[in-house]
């Protein structure tokens, strides 16, 4: 770490804490060249896969798509913006965890459809008719006909 005053590269960690937010370490830390202390912040660094689209092109990872694509699903049911943003941030943990670099628009879709099926009937149909692209109402009925099977063997 170089120091800003006099771009020194040695000096000493004075004093270090969790910051105030809980998501990085603070170092307070002293040149020992120049004698000026200063403060630097450790971050972990997430990193994201990158997003293969069905037409193979590449983008990078979008928490907001996800968030609007629920959004929509969710719209006019009573689902708060808590488990809405509950559901965005495990979809993105999932991803990140897979520590792949690439992943699929289908694959985040799949993650999708599961976090929508165990909170909300109308939510999952509503995602699921967009993301399945369902071609005409039998598409649909299918759709909704295995969603009715898998429910009842829960027992629901």
């Amino acid at each position: 770490m170089k120091c800003p005053f006099c771009s020194n590269g040695e000096n000493k960690v004075i004093d270090s804490r969790i910051s105030k937010e809980g998501n990085a370490i603070r170092r307070r830390r002293e040149c020992l060249s120049c004698g000026k202390r200063f403060t630097t912040y450790e971050y972990v660094e997430e990193v994201l896969p990158v997003v293969v689209k069905k037409d193979g092109r590449r983008e990078s990872f979008e928490r907001d798509k996800i968030l609007a694509g629920i959004k929509k699903a969710c719209e006019k049911r009573p689902i708060s913006m808590d488990r809405i943003d509950g559901i965005v941030d495990r979809i993105e943990q999932a991803c990140q965890d897979t520590q792949q670099k690439e992943i699929s628009t289908s694959e985040i879709g799949e993650k999708v459809m599961e976090e929508l099926h165990r909170l909300d009937e109308v939510a999952y149909v509503r995602f699921a008719s967009v993301y399945r692209q369902f071609k005409d109402a039998g598409d649909f009925f299918e759709e909704l006909s295995a969603f009715l099977k898998q429910k009842e063997r829960k027992g629901k």
